[in-house]
């Protein structure tokens, strides 16, 4: 059996913990909306139409921030389409995933929906086919109180209460040739400096989002970042990173060393924003959001042609289903997210339901968690606190992809206040358990509270429709804690969750 040895100490703090690193989203997409959480001839639905099955859902996998709605979708999205009396509402044609939109639910019902799991709304606004005139138009409609023509129409529309949104995306993926309306850098920092600009004249409070590179295997990464950000840093206060994952050819030993490739793309993205940060002589820092990142079957996708020119309503499209394996890695990318959370200070787990997501559902049927929601879950609920990056020492394996990997990775946080800490870790070895000396003595750590493990003998067992419940949490039965020292084994390709409860402020002596 292999070994490893982590040391957390409470020095070692990467950022106080923002709840916005577990956001979500939700895009006019497939069946994530339609289907996904509005269904309105549902058993569950409410008086809009939302699925409630799938909001106590969203409400236990801890999501808080969801951006919305889009996405390619919103490129070509006229969001005055989506208010109004719902029977007056027009169809249109969605470019960006070749369906037709209803238009059913639109930022009204959607805020309404943020309301009912208790998440913030980040909306997204059109830079593909519109501009300036209507990100002001929808902030006003949104954000102003009444008095004016499009908060008026919000007040009569049912929404007396401005929405008050505090984060907005500029654009999607400008850099894309599938995005419609994309473009070069400097046309999109122009643009994007400009909306910003004339935003926040607006409400100087605003946060937004220019884009970066829709992906570090762009042939502009780096450079798109800098010549964006060299137009509309003064104007910004976060770059976008966007990121997905998946097993190519069997290569099981790669795929599960998948986070070294995010690591690299949230330090390139940093070098590229505090190089325009530096040549501008500011003060200012620009923080990431990652606000699409998880695992994406796409090259399966791409050759299927699920995307056609059927011209369907809320066609099945994107709907991977989710192994143990890839649950492992999902639980390694947030990990990675919580070690960067000093610069990564948003992220949006895409997307939320049905589509690449980890609830799913059927019509007038059940919903239910793949593999992927668990996760994500456990860490929502366990991080508070501060932030800690750990020591770690173990072996490393050999990767075609990212040459050596390190066998175990991990993060801990710690509330002083709560008197709690935890502790996520994943091996990624396929064969070997690992026996982990943990030392917490620094977290003066006295009581296991919790400790769960994502794990399974076949790595490519899934949860499906047939069978909902085959993959869950167990408990991390071969644990200790004594002096001060944590130790644990972890089964192969595994993912796990450690609490732990210390001497409050009031009782530490």
């Amino acid at each position: 059996m292999t070994d490893a040895r982590i040391v957390i100490e409470r020095s070692a703090v990467v950022a106080p913990l923002n709840r916005r690193i577990f956001g979500s989203f939700v895009e006019h997409l497939g069946r994530c909306v339609y289907g996904g959480i509005y269904e309105p001839d549902h058993a569950t639905a409410n008086e809009d139409g939302f699925r409630l099955d799938v909001v106590e859902l969203v409400k236990e996998l801890g999501s808080t921030t969801i951006r919305y709605p889009g996405g390619n979708f919103v490129s070509g999205y006229r969001w005055e389409d989506g208010v109004g009396p719902r029977d007056q509402r027009p169809v249109r044609r969605d470019l960006a995933w070749h369906a037709l939109e209803s238009n059913q639910v639109g930022i009204d019902e959607f805020a309404r929906w943020c309301k009912l799991t208790g998440s913030e709304l980040m909306m997204a606004v059109n830079l593909g086919t519109r501009g300036i005139d209507s990100a002001l138009d929808l902030l006003e409609y949104a954000n102003h109180p009444s008095g004016t023509a499009l908060s008026d129409q919000r007040v009569a529309n049912g929404a007396v209460e401005p929405y008050d949104i505090r984060m907005w995306c500029l654009g999607n993926e400008m850099d894309g040739p599938w995005q419609t309306g994309y473009m070069s850098a400097d046309a999109y920092g122009q643009i994007a400096a400009r909306t910003a600009q004339a935003m926040k004249a607006a409400d100087k409070t605003l946060e937004l989002v220019a884009c970066g590179s829709s992906g570090s295997s762009m042939p502009t990464f780096g450079d798109w970042e800098r010549i964006v950000l060299e137009h509309a840093y003064e104007h910004v206060d976060y770059i976008s990173c966007h990121a997905y994952y998946q097993e190519r050819g069997g290569d099981l030993d790669s795929y599960l060393a998948s986070s070294l490739d995010m690591e690299y793309f949230i330090q390139a993205v940093v070098a590229a924003a505090d190089h325009v940060k530096h040549k501008l002589r500011s003060d200012k820092t620009i923080n990431l959001s990652f606000d699409e990142w998880n695992i994406w079957y796409l090259d399966e996708h791409q050759a299927s042609g699920e995307v056609d020119d059927q011209w369907t309503y809320a066609p099945r499209q994107l709907e991977d289903v989710y192994s143990v394996a890839d649950a492992v890695v999902l639980g390694n990318l947030l990990i990675t997210l919580l070690k960067n959370h000093d610069r990564v200070a948003s992220a949006s787990l895409a997307q939320l339901v049905n589509v690449i997501a980890p609830i799913r559902t059927e019509p007038g049927g059940a919903a239910w968690r793949q593999s992927t929601f668990f996760p994500f879950s456990v860490t929502s609920r366990l991080a508070r606190g501060e932030i800690l990056r750990p020591t770690i020492e173990v072996d490393t394996y050999e990767t075609s992809v990212y040459g050596r990997a390190p066998l175990v990775d991990a993060v801990a946080t710690m509330d002083v206040g709560a008197g709690s800490s935890a502790v996520f870790l994943v091996n990624r070895s396929r064969t070997e358990s690992i026996e982990v000396s943990i030392d917490v003595t620094d977290l003066d750590a006295t009581t296991i509270t919790e400790a769960l493990t994502l794990h399974d003998d076949d790595v490519y067992a899934k949860n499906t429709f047939e069978d909902q419940n085959r993959i869950g949490l167990k408990p991390l039965d071969d644990i200790s804690l004594d002096e001060g020292t944590l130790t644990v084994t972890l089964p192969p390709v595994s993912w796990s969750a450690i609490s732990l409860d210390q001497p409050t402020t009031e009782e530490a002596p």
